[in-house]
């Protein structure tokens, strides 16, 4: 099976191995969904450690206050599935983490300036996703993105950056799995009934979103959600037609 070189097959992320092409949206659906469908159980996303309420940490994440086809459709399958009794990520908080930067405690306001300016500098090439309902992981339902090259080679740069900037980083590029969370699991649960629920969203057509910024927030955990404030936003340039 043929893996784009940047990643690895690494039991850390879900699923473990990429899939076998980055671009097709019908292999990266069906992979998946065949990772979710093949849990026997599902944890308690709020468990990790280093994740307690008031946690903050920097990080570099895709929003999407305006799309409002994303924010319907992340709706409809929230109300779908409530009778599951996840937390819902609200409309404001829709998210693709990209990559952590650092705790706040390691990195300092010109750490963050001077990183904001190493990525303009390097005019970052927009481009156009797909949302694809629904599958999940281990801790969650999200929904799916296609295609993986764009945001594979944005997690790629914007590792490189912080390197350059000598800050800390986050996980290597080999681990990055994209995904647009839109449920937490918030108890240890069978995987079976969630996953019998979730199916029936399967066929929902995807939801195109067009990435042309990029966001470097101050993350933070309140409760049961995420929060961020954001700190600087990085305009990516127009793709080449």
């Amino acid at each position: 099976m043929a893996h784009h070189p940047a990643l690895a097959t690494d039991h850390r992320a879900f699923p473990a191995a990429p899939p076998a092409a980055l671009d097709d949206p019908r292999a990266i659906t069906r992979h998946e969904w065949q990772a979710f469908a093949a849990l026997d159980q599902m944890t308690n996303h709020w468990e990790r450690p280093g994740w307690e309420s008031g946690q903050r940490a920097y990080y570099w994440l895709l929003t999407f206050p305006r799309a409002t086809s994303l924010l319907s459709r992340a709706w409809h399958c929230q109300h779908a599935l409530r009778h599951l009794g996840m937390d819902a990520v609200p409309d404001d908080g829709l998210h693709v983490t990209l990559t952590r930067i650092g705790p706040t405690g390691q990195v300092a306001p010109a750490d963050l300036e001077r990183l904001a300016t190493v990525v303009q500098q390097r005019s970052l090439s927009a481009f156009r996703l797909d949302a694809h309902p629904l599958a999940g992981s281990r801790g969650a339902i999200r929904f799916s993105l296609s295609p993986w090259t764009p945001l594979v080679r944005l997690h790629a740069a914007l590792g490189a950056a912080a390197q350059q900037a000598g800050l800390p980083g986050g996980k290597p590029t080999s681990v990055f799995r994209p995904h647009l969370g839109i449920l937490y699991s918030n108890a240890r649960r069978a995987a079976g009934p969630v996953i019998e629920a979730v199916a029936g969203l399967r066929d929902l057509p995807p939801v195109a979103l067009h990435v042309d910024t990029v966001d470097l927030v101050e993350m933070r955990r309140e409760g049961n959600t995420y929060r961020w404030e954001t700190l600087h936003t990085v305009r990516l340039s127009p793709a080449a037609q």
